[in-house]
């Protein structure tokens, strides 16, 4: 009981603390990613609330909806109306304070459920990341820490790294992992971006029932490595526009129990990535 209760506080934290709060962010995505045997579609709404506690410390709030389907190329699946939508419900609560001038500490509690039908509290995961930074100068940073995340398909602690040097006013370099980018602006309103970055999610099935083929699996699983070249488009100083589009690579798709066994590997192949977006930021 006592966790249910500290999961639905974190989730609604954000609604709690919006009359406290001086900077927000609004953002809309949509995301395709059309392959040989099916396709997600993906829709992401973002709220974010931020607030400089004092002069060393921020807290950022960030709840996230998405709402993801599924087309299967291939009728050999015969799923009917099973695995073809899922929901993803997401908290993220973070907390950065500065220890000196040049180094700084972030911590994020991240409670996420992830369900194909109907919400229950058995579809709550923790997740969670610890990032420590460091800058050298006004060129260079380093940062090193740890995330509980989903990013290969199943819940585990990965080490995280970013390497990022500014070469000039206009180019930054962020070598890392999950993220690794190329920014480019020729002016205030554009940015021009490579990205390399791991992504990866489960989610808890309905049922068994329509899966009984697959061995009892009661997850579905996914990860992927995506390379995408991207256009920022600010149109003024608080509305903003995204385009982007690349490929994935080493996509999975599978079916899991409990503790990650595969039960039914559905074989996907790599495929193109397409997304738009829009944010407004105040």
């Amino acid at each position: 009981m006592r966790i249910k209760i500290f999961t639905t506080l974190l989730f609604l934290f954000s609604f709690l603390k919006i009359t406290a709060q001086t900077n927000y962010t609004l953002e809309l995505n949509t995301k395709t990613a059309p392959t040989e045997k099916m396709t997600r579609n993906e829709t992401e709404l973002d709220f974010g609330l931020s607030t400089k506690v004092n002069a060393i410390n921020t807290i950022t709030n960030t709840l996230k909806y998405k709402q993801i389907g599924v087309n299967y190329e291939l009728a050999k699946y015969d799923l009917g109306d099973n695995l073809n939508r899922f929901t993803s419900l997401e908290n993220k609560f973070e907390l950065a304070h500065e220890i000196d001038s040049k180094t700084s500490v972030a911590v994020a509690v991240q409670p996420t459920a992830n369900f194909e039908k109907s919400f229950s509290f058995k579809d709550v995961m923790l997740l969670a990341s610890l990032q420590i930074k460091h800058t050298f100068n006004d060129a260079n940073s380093f940062s090193i820490g740890a995330q509980r995340t989903t990013l290969f398909g199943k819940i585990a602690f990965v080490p995280t790294f970013s390497y990022s040097n500014k070469i000039n006013n206009n180019t930054t370099v962020q070598i890392g992992f999950p993220n690794s980018q190329i920014s480019y602006s020729n002016n205030k309103r554009n940015t021009f971006l490579i990205n390399n970055d791991f992504q990866g999610s489960i989610y808890n099935l309905a049922t068994n029932q329509g899966t009984n083929n697959y061995n009892g699996a009661t997850r579905m699983a996914y990860s992927q490595m995506a390379t995408t070249v991207g256009y920022v488009r600010n149109i003024d100083s608080f509305w903003s526009i995204n385009l982007s589009g690349g490929y994935g690579f080493n996509n999975k798709y599978y079916l899991t129990d409990d503790v990650a066994n595969v039960k039914y590997d559905f074989n996907n192949n790599n495929g193109y990535i397409f997304n738009i977006g829009i944010k407004f930021k105040h």
